[in-house]
């Protein structure tokens, strides 16, 4: 049996981590470690792509629902990216996605977009399609802006 747990070895390196983008709409190191891609983020809509690497598969072989999971997570919160001003600090409250079918091989995609502002709270959904173009995940989350800024 092969040990994978030790494909990244982060030692006693446990955080707080600092973490500087090249620019406001990047991709951040997790999301590097997914060979994400964004395609594009402008006017409150993203677009990315992630690969079905050997190391996102679950026991079946399928694609591990918590990396498509973390795509459509990604391309939301990149669609709110572009609508916020540099260094706004927000997070995930809460998201819920309906998986239509598996992910067996080849290249997946996120279309996202925000749905709604109120207050400090941003609504998201994405599609996330397979390589065939076919509905893979249906995905909907809020995000919250922080009630204080960095300056």
């Amino acid at each position: 049996m092969t040990d994978y747990t030790k494909i990244i070895d982060c030692g006693q390196n446990t955080g707080p981590h600092h973490v500087e983008l090249d620019q406001w709409i990047d991709c951040s190191p997790f999301e590097r470690l997914l060979n994400m891609t964004i395609h594009e983020a402008a006017d409150g809509r993203a677009l990315l792509s992630m690969p079905f690497c050997f190391e996102y598969a679950q026991g079946a072989g399928l694609m591990h629902g918590g990396a498509v999971v973390s795509l459509a997570d990604t391309a939301v919160g990149m669609a709110i990216k572009s609508l916020l001003a540099p260094g706004t600090r927000f997070a995930t409250t809460y998201m819920q996605n309906e998986f239509l079918r598996p992910v067996l091989s080849g290249t997946i995609t996120a279309e996202a977009r925000v749905v709604e502002q109120e207050g400090r709270n941003l609504k998201g959904s994405a599609t996330v399609y397979n390589a065939d173009g076919k509905e893979v995940m249906r995905f909907t989350s809020v995000f919250r802006k922080a009630r204080q800024q960095r300056q």
